[in-house]
């Protein structure tokens, strides 16, 4: 099968970590556009179902090719770059919880730095020379002004942040109900609030909890900006689509809206129609007040901006993917 992109020059894309959460989600956008895929993972975090759905949405030869791999194996991704042509890489396999990165930071710091060069120097050597880096606003730490632009200083708090050194917050899920996240039970107390939300909505937790109320922000809880994961892996392919030889795009991708903790959890209690017990606890060590972003350097160069901000439609949408997934990607079941 002839695979083309003559207007992007991009035919074969290797996305690691594409059977996590944002990676699987990028995979599915990519082939949907007539992108062929390799998606390299070792299943830390990722999901080996998501892959079997997207291999099933797209069972054409040569279209999608999943290869279990360690990126921290040097010898293993020279091999994976010898027998393949790719034209580019897309980058999302990372640990990613802040709270676990202050538990064990030297995992985030081998993880994300070391694995990271690992692939630097596979394509060098191969001579791939476009590189869609997915990183995180936790890089910028506590700015001392809001929204946050391209040339705010870069000051992170955490060691995940500081292993990055731009997306924020991602929540949402496919809007066909394809894709979701499906986060590992035993870091459940690390994840996203959406997913701690929805654990609490379907009692698999005894309620949420959020930890600090006294931050200097109107409500006291942590305000941070949602973007929908549909709209983050659209700004991913646009970078892709306008990536030039020797130029190097940092775009913030986000919503250009800050929404507190207490906020969000309003909207995941309307959006479930549970009555989520809430706990307030102390602050988590490595958080941040406030970040919220200025998107309109991707708007300018790109023509992005995101399309999916409505905050409860977008857990709605999640919502109806975890009640139909109650095992993650172990059962089928639809409601879509």
């Amino acid at each position: 099968m002839k695979f083309s992109r003559s207007e992007a020059g991009v035919t074969h894309v290797l996305v690691t970590g594409g059977a996590g959460y944002i990676g699987s989600h990028a995979t599915l956008r990519l082939l949907k556009d007539s992108y062929r895929v390799t998606i390299v993972d070792n299943l830390s975090r990722g999901n080996i179902g998501a892959v079997k759905v997207l291999q099933e949405l797209f069972p054409e030869p040569g279209r999608l090719q999943f290869i279990y791999a360690d990126l921290g194996d040097a010898k293993a991704v020279n091999k994976i770059f010898s027998e393949n042509a790719f034209d580019a890489v897309m980058h999302f396999a990372a640990v990613a919880y802040v709270g676990e990165s202050t538990l064990d930071p030297l995992k985030y710091y081998h993880n994300i730095t070391s694995n990271t060069l690992v692939v630097l120097e596979a394509m060098a050597a191969h001579n791939v020379n476009t590189l869609i880096y997915s990183s995180t606003c936790a890089t910028y730490g506590e700015p001392e002004k809001m929204p946050i632009t391209e040339e705010t200083p870069q000051n992170p708090i955490n060691p995940y942040g500081k292993a990055k050194k731009i997306y924020f917050n991602v929540i949402g899920s496919d809007p066909d109900g394809r894709l979701g996240e499906a986060p590992r039970p035993e870091l459940r107390e690390h994840g996203r609030i959406s997913g701690a939300c929805f654990d609490a909505a379907r009692g698999i937790t005894n309620g949420l909890k959020v930890r600090g109320t006294d931050y200097k922000t109107p409500d006291g809880t942590c305000i941070r900006d949602y973007i929908d994961v549909t709209d983050l892996v659209d700004a991913h392919v646009k970078a892709l689509e306008n990536a030039k030889p020797g130029h190097l795009g940092i775009y913030n991708v986000g919503t250009g809206k800050g929404r507190s903790v207490k906020e969000f959890v309003e909207a995941c209690k309307k959006a479930t129609g549970e009555p989520i017990k809430v706990e307030y606890l102390p602050r988590r060590p490595g958080d941040y007040a406030e970040v919220f972003s200025d998107p309109s350097k991707i708007l300018r160069e790109l023509k992005w901006s995101a399309q999916f901000t409505d905050l409860e439609k977008s857990l709605q949408v999640a919502w109806k993917w975890q009640k139909s997934h109650r095992d993650g990607y172990g059962s089928t079941k639809a409601l879509f």
